[in-house]
C-alpha cells in the first residue's frame, strides 16, 4: 500500500494489513504483486469486515437478546476499550468469526456508516465532511458513539431521546463506555464557571471532536495502539489542565467534580434496572485498570483530578446491594486502598463536609462488604481473615470515612495538655539489651496513624462525631479475628500482612482489650527474661516479678513506700508481673490476691477523710482536691496504681468524671467537661451565657471567684489581673466562663494531676493504650461494666467435679442468685472473682466455673478468685444452700490454703 492510501484511511477503523505482530495477510501480499487493483479491492473488503467487527465489539448490534459472545449487545459480554477492540477485531476477521446483522433499531445509522466506509480508503474528504457537519448531524444521531465523558445536561438529553423511543440501549452503552474508562470518568461532571449555553455547547463540541479524533486514531491500525494509549494519557493530562481553566481554584478539601450533579444523575438513572446493570458491569471493568494506574503509574501525582473517579463512584447509593458485593465492590475497594496518602487525606477532608446520612451510607457500604465476606467464608487459625483482600481493602477504605466522620464532627483541636517536662525514666537495663541486640522498640510510645498525621487531627479532638463511633465497629469481624495473630502482625509491621489493630475503630472494646492483654503479657515476659539474663551477667539476685508484701492494716503505707522506691530506683520494674503477698496469709497470687489488693488500696486512697480527693454526693464522682496536704509523690503513686491495674488486667472500683480520662489522653478540660464533673457550676455558667438581660447590672459578678479549702475557709482567685475590679458583661461573659472552667479543671489541680499522670505513664508509656482506646473505653477498661447481667453469666458458666447445668443443686443455685438484690449480687461477684465489677464485655466474658466440693455438709462454699472457681458442696436443700451461700459472701475476707 502506498503512502497516499495510508494517509487516506487515518480516520478509519483497523485495516487488514495491520495485525498485532505487524504481519501482512499472505494472500493479499501475493495479489499485490500480481494485480494492484485487485489487491486494493480485497483490502477494502477486508477493511470493511474489520470495521463491522470493531463496531460490533464497541457498539453492539442493538439486539438486547443477542447470543453472539463477540457482540457488545450480548448480556454476558465484557466491555473493552477502543484499543483492545481494535486488536480483537483483527483476530475475529482472521478466524472468520460470527458477525451480527444490525438490529432494526440500529439499521439506519449502521447502514449509513457502512455506505460511507464502502467508498474506500481514498474517501478522506468524507471523514472531513463528517467532522465539519457534526453539529448538524448530532440531533439525528442516537448512538452517541463519540461521547467519551458525561455532563448532567448530556445525560438528561440522552435520557429524553431514549424515553421517546422506549429504547435505553444507547444510554446503557454510553454509561458502559464512560463509567468503565478512567479518562472518561475523570472528565465527567466537572464543576464549571458560569458560562452561557452557547459557550457550553461550543466547549463540549470541541472536546467531542478531540475525543472522536482519538477514538478513530485508535481504530486506524493495531500496530499504533500502544502509541495511542500513551497519547491518551497525555491527552487526559492536557484535558485536565484545560479543564482547570474552566474550574474555580480548588481548596484542600475540594474536588473539580460537581457532586450535586452526580447525585441528581444517579437518582434518575438508578431507578432503571437495566441502567443499574450497566453501572455494575462498568465498575467491574474499571477497577483493575484503576488499581494498575495507582500501583504502577503514579497517576494521582500527575493528575490530582483522578480523585474525581472515586467521588463519582462512591455516590452510587446501590453499592451496598448484593449484586455489587460479590465482585464489583471488592475490586473497587482494592483499587481505592492503593490511593497515596495525600489523596486519602483529600477524600477524608471532602467527605467531612457531607451530611451525617451521607457519611452513614458510605460507612454502611463498606461494613456491608466486610460482613458479607466474613459470613460467607469460614475463617479460623489457618484461614485468617487478615488474608482476605476484600475485607482488608474495605477496612482501609472505611478508615477514610472514619476520619471524615471525625473531621466533620464537633472538633476541639486546641486545649491540649502540655507534655511532661521530665521524660519517663528508661530502664537501667537498656545497655544490656543493646548488648543482646534487643533494643527497645517504640521508645516514644505507640505508633501514630499516618493518615491522622497527614490530616493533623486526632480522634480525641472530636467531641461529637457526625455519626456515633459505635457504627464503625463490625461485630462479625470481631468474632472471627484471631487476635494473637493480628497482634503479631501489628508488632512486626510487615507490608504483606494486614493488622486490624492499625484500624482500631473497627474493633470492639473486648477485642482491643485482648490485644492490650497480649501486649502487656509479652512485655512482662520480656522484662522477666531480661532480668534473668541481667542477673547472670551481673551476679545479682534474681527478681523476675514486681513483688509487693503488705500488711492488711497498713496497706497504703506499705504499698506506696515500696512503689516509691521502685519508681526512683528502676521504673522498668513496674512493667514486671505484679505479685502481691498479704503478710500472715497463705494465699498464692495467681491473680486473685492482686485483685483484692487493688480493691483495698482504692478504698483507702479515695476515703474522703484522707483528703486527696473530694466526693460529690450528687454525681457520686471523685475529683482532685486542689488544697490537699498530700505531696505530689503521693499522687504519682496513685497514678502508678491505676496504670498497674490496667497492666495486670484488674478492674478497679473508681469513680472519676470523663474529663480525667480525657486529660490522661492529652486534652485539657473545658467548659463542656464541667457538665459531669461539676454539674451545679456548669448549669450556673450556662445560665450566665444564655441570660438575655444585662449581666453586669443584674448579676454583679467579677473576674474574681472564691473557693473553700478543707476547713471551709474561703479562697479568692483572680481569673484576670485585678479581677475583682473587672465586671462580667454581655460582651466578655464567654471569656469569663472559659477561664472559670480552665481554672476549675486545669489550673487549680495542675500539680496534683501532673503527678498523677506521670505515675500513670510510668507503667503505660510504651503501651498501645492511647492508640487503641478512646476516653470512654479507657474508663470501661479500668472500671469494668456497671451492668451486671447474671443471665449472661449463667449461660457461660462451666461445671466440674460431677455438676452439670441440669443438676438439681445447680438449678437451685441460679434461682437463689437471681433472687439476690443488687448489693448481694456484688458481694457474690466479689467472693467468686475478687471484684464486684463486670469485665469489659459484661459478665458473659467472665467464664466462671462451679465445681463440686463433696456431699452435703455444714461447710461454707469457698472460691479460687484467681481462676473464678466456686467450690460448692452438694447441699441437701435449697434453703440450706441459700443460708450457707449468703453467710460465705457476707463475711468472706482474707486468703487461706485449702
Amino acid at each position: 500500500m502506498n503512502s497516499d492510501e495510508k494517509r487516506g484511511c487515518e480516520c478509519a477503523p483497523p485495516q487488514a494489513e495491520s495485525t498485532p505482530s505487524g504481519r501482512i495477510d499472505r494472500s493479499l501480499e501475493e495479489s499485490d504483486t500480481e494485480n494492484p487493483e485487485a489487491s486494493r479491492m480485497k483490502r477494502a473488503a477486508a477493511k470493511h469486515l474489520i470495521e463491522r467487527y470493531y463496531h460490533q465489539l464497541t457498539e453492539g448490534c442493538g439486539n438486547e437478546a443477542c447470543t453472539n459472545e463477540f457482540c457488545a449487545s450480548c448480556p454476558g459480554f465484557r466491555r473493552m476499550d477502543n484499543n483492545a477492540a481494535a486488536v480483537k477485531a483483527l483476530e475475529l476477521y482472521k478466524i472468520n468469526a460470527k458477525l451480527c446483522d444490525p438490529h432494526p433499531s440500529k439499521k439506519g445509522t449502521s447502514s449509513a456508516y457502512l455506505e460511507n466506509s464502502a467508498k474506500g480508503p481514498h474517501h478522506n474528504s468524507a471523514c472531513s465532511d463528517r467532522k465539519m457537519n457534526r453539529k448538524d448531524l448530532n440531533p439525528a444521531r442516537d448512538d452517541f458513539k463519540d461521547l467519551n465523558y458525561l455532563t448532567e445536561e448530556k445525560v438528561y438529553e440522552i435520557l429524553d431521546i431514549c424515553g421517546e423511543k422506549e429504547d435505553y440501549s444507547p444510554l446503557i452503552r454510553v454509561i458502559g463506555r464512560v463509567f468503565s474508562s478512567t479518562e472518561g470518568l475523570v472528565q465527567s461532571f466537572r464543576k464549571s464557571k458560569h458560562h452561557t449555553k452557547e459557550e457550553l455547547k461550543s466547549l463540549q463540541a470541541k472536546d467531542e471532536d478531540k475525543d472522536e479524533d482519538e477514538k478513530e486514531k485508535a481504530a486506524c491500525s493495531a500496530t499504533a495502539m500502544e502509541e495511542d494509549s500513551e497519547a491518551s494519557s497525555s491527552r487526559t493530562a492536557e484535558d485536565s489542565t484545560q479543564g482547570d481553566n474552566n474550574v474555580t481554584k480548588l481548596g484542600p478539601d475540594e474536588v473539580s467534580v460537581d457532586v450535586e450533579a452526580v447525585r441528581r444523575v444517579y437518582s434518575k438513572l438508578l431507578a432503571n434496572e437495566k441502567v443499574e446493570a450497566a453501572f455494575l458491569n462498568a465498575l467491574v471493568y474499571l477497577s483493575p485498570n484503576v488499581e494498575c494506574d495507582l500501583t504502577y503509574h503514579n497517576v494521582y501525582s500527575r493528575d490530582p483530578n483522578y480523585l474525581n473517579l472515586f467521588v463519582i463512584v462512591m455516590e452510587n447509593s446501590n453499592l451496598h446491594s448484593p449484586e455489587y458485593l460479590e465482585i464489583a465492590l471488592p475490586l473497587f475497594c482494592k483499587a481505592m486502598s492503593k490511593l497515596p496518602l495525600p489523596a486519602l487525606a483529600k477524600l477524608a477532608r471532602m467527605w467531612s463536609h457531607y451530611s451525617a446520612d451521607q457519611v452513614r451510607r458510605m460507612t454502611e457500604t463498606f461494613q456491608q462488604l466486610i460482613t458479607y465476606k466474613v459470613i460467607s467464608n469460614e475463617f479460623n487459625g489457618r484461614n485468617l481473615v487478615n488474608d482476605d483482600d476484600a475485607v482488608t481493602a474495605a477496612t482501609k477504605c472505611l478508615k477514610i470515612v472514619y476520619y471524615a466522620n471525625v473531621l466533620g464532627g464537633d472538633l476541639d483541636i486546641e486545649h491540649n495538655e502540655e507534655e511532661d517536662e521530665e521524660p519517663v525514666p528508661e530502664s537501667s537495663e537498656l545497655t544490656l539489651q543493646e548488648l543482646l541486640g534487643e533494643e527497645r522498640r517504640n521508645k516514644k510510645g505507640p505508633r501514630v496513624d499516618p493518615l491522622e498525621t497527614e490530616l493533623g487531627i486526632k480522634t480525641i479532638d472530636c467531641r461529637c462525631p457526625l455519626i456515633p463511633f459505635e457504627e464503625f465497629v463490625n461485630e462479625p469481624l470481631n468474632d472471627v479475628l484471631e487476635m494473637d495473630k493480628d497482634y503479631t502482625f501489628f508488632k512486626v509491621e510487615t507490608e504483606n500482612k494486614f493488622s486490624f489493630m492499625t484500624c482500631p475503630f473497627i474493633l470492639n472494646a473486648v477485642t482491643k482489650n485482648l490485644g492490650l492483654y497480649y501486649d502487656n503479657r509479652i512485655r512482662m515476659y520480656s522484662e522477666r527474661r531480661i532480668t534473668v539474663l541481667y542477673s547472670l551477667v551481673q551476679g545479682q539476685q534474681l527478681n523476675p516479678y514486681l513483688r509487693l508484701k503488705v500488711r492488711r492494716d497498713h496497706i497504703i503505707d506499705d504499698a506506696l513506700v515500696r512503689l516509691e522506691m521502685i519508681a526512683m530506683e528502676n521504673p522498668a520494674d513496674l512493667k514486671k508481673q505484679l505479685y502481691v503477698e498479704f503478710e500472715g496469709e497463705q494465699g498464692v497470687d495467681e491473680g486473685g490476691v492482686s485483685k483484692e489488693f487493688f480493691q483495698l488500696v482504692v478504698e483507702e486512697i479515695f476515703n474522703p477523710d484522707i483528703g486527696m480527693f473530694t466526693y460529690d454526693e450528687t454525681t457520686k464522682l471523685f475529683w482532685f482536691n486542689p488544697s490537699s496536704f498530700e505531696t505530689e509523690g503521693q499522687f504519682t503513686l496513685i497514678g502508678i496504681v491505676l496504670g498497674l491495674a490496667i497492666y495486670n488486667n484488674c478492674i478497679l472500683d473508681i469513680h472519676f468524671p470523663m474529663v480525667v480520662y480525657r486529660k490522661l489522653m492529652g486534652k485539657k478540660g473545658t467548659f463542656r467537661d464541667l457538665a459531669d464533673s461539676h454539674p451545679v457550676l456548669y448549669q450556673s455558667l450556662k445560665e450566665t451565657l444564655e441570660y438575655e438581660g444585662n449581666v453586669e447590672e443584674d448579676m454583679m459578678i467579677t473576674f474574681q471567684i472564691s473557693q473553700t479549702d478543707l476547713f471551709g475557709n474561703p479562697l479568692m482567685y483572680d481569673l484576670r489581673e485585678n479581677g475583682d475590679k473587672i465586671p462580667v458583661t454581655n460582651e466578655n461573659r464567654k471569656e469569663f466562663v472559659a477561664q472559670y472552667a480552665e481554672y476549675m479543671l486545669n489550673k487549680s489541680v495542675e500539680k496534683q494531676f501532673k503527678a498523677f499522670r506521670r505515675g500513670f505513664h510510668m507503667v503505660t508509656n510504651e503501651s498501645p493504650l492511647k492508640y487503641l482506646f478512646r476516653p470512654e473505653e479507657i474508663e470501661l477498661l479500668i472500671c469494668g461494666s456497671r451492668n451486671l447481667d447474671f443471665q449472661a453469666l449463667e449461660e457461660t458458666t462451666e461445671y466440674d467435679g460431677g455438676y452439670s447445668k441440669d443438676s438439681s443443686i445447680i438449678k437451685d443455685f441460679w434461682e437463689t442468685v437471681h433472687s439476690f438484690g443488687e448489693e448481694q449480687k456484688r458481694l457474690f461477684l466479689q467472693f467468686t472473682t475478687g471484684t464486684d465489677r463486670a469485665p469489659v464485655g459484661g459478665l458473659g466474658k467472665l467464664k466462671m466455673i462451679i465445681a463440686k466440693n463433696g456431699p452435703d455438709t455444714d461447710r461454707l462454699p469457698t472460691s479460687h478468685t484467681c481462676f473464678n472457681v466456686l467450690l460448692l458442696p452438694e447441699y441437701s436443700n435449697k434453703e440450706k444452700l441459700r443460708e450457707r451461700l449468703l453467710k460465705a459472701i457476707t463475711y468472706a475476707k482474707g486468703f487461706g490454703m485449702l
